[in-house]
């Protein structure tokens, strides 16, 4: 079961994103902050994600562990904003500032 729910992007992308003790996440518990959490099933293949599959040849049926928070905010600002859905509680970093904006630009996603 999820504890946060599934997040809808203004583009229609979706996907879920979860932190807990039985996720992929990073620190393991269910209270967060997190610095990397799990994204499962989205609604279309994504590159930003793609490193991070469980099974890359099926990107809309898997789960991706360990997601940085600094690439779900790249995500998140390529596809628009969030219109529905939650996130978990992100610990925010100069390491997930430095992911977020290293994700940006070698992505070409404007961030304005």
């Amino acid at each position: 079961m999820s504890k946060y729910k599934r997040i809808t992007c203004n583009s229609g992308f979706s996907v879920s994103v979860q932190g807990s003790k039985t996720n992929y996440c990073s620190p393991p518990n269910n209270v967060g902050p997190y610095t990397a959490v799990e994204l499962g099933f989205p609604s279309s293949f994504e590159e930003l994600l793609e490193e991070y599959a469980e099974d890359r040849s099926n990107p809309t049926e898997t789960i991706y562990g360990w997601v940085p928070v600094g690439i779900v905010r790249s995500l998140v600002i390529k596809h628009g904003g969030i219109i529905s859905g939650e996130l978990p509680p992100f610990k925010w970093t100069d390491e997930q500032s430095f992911i977020l904006a290293e994700s940006l630009q070698t992505h070409g996603i404007n961030h304005e």
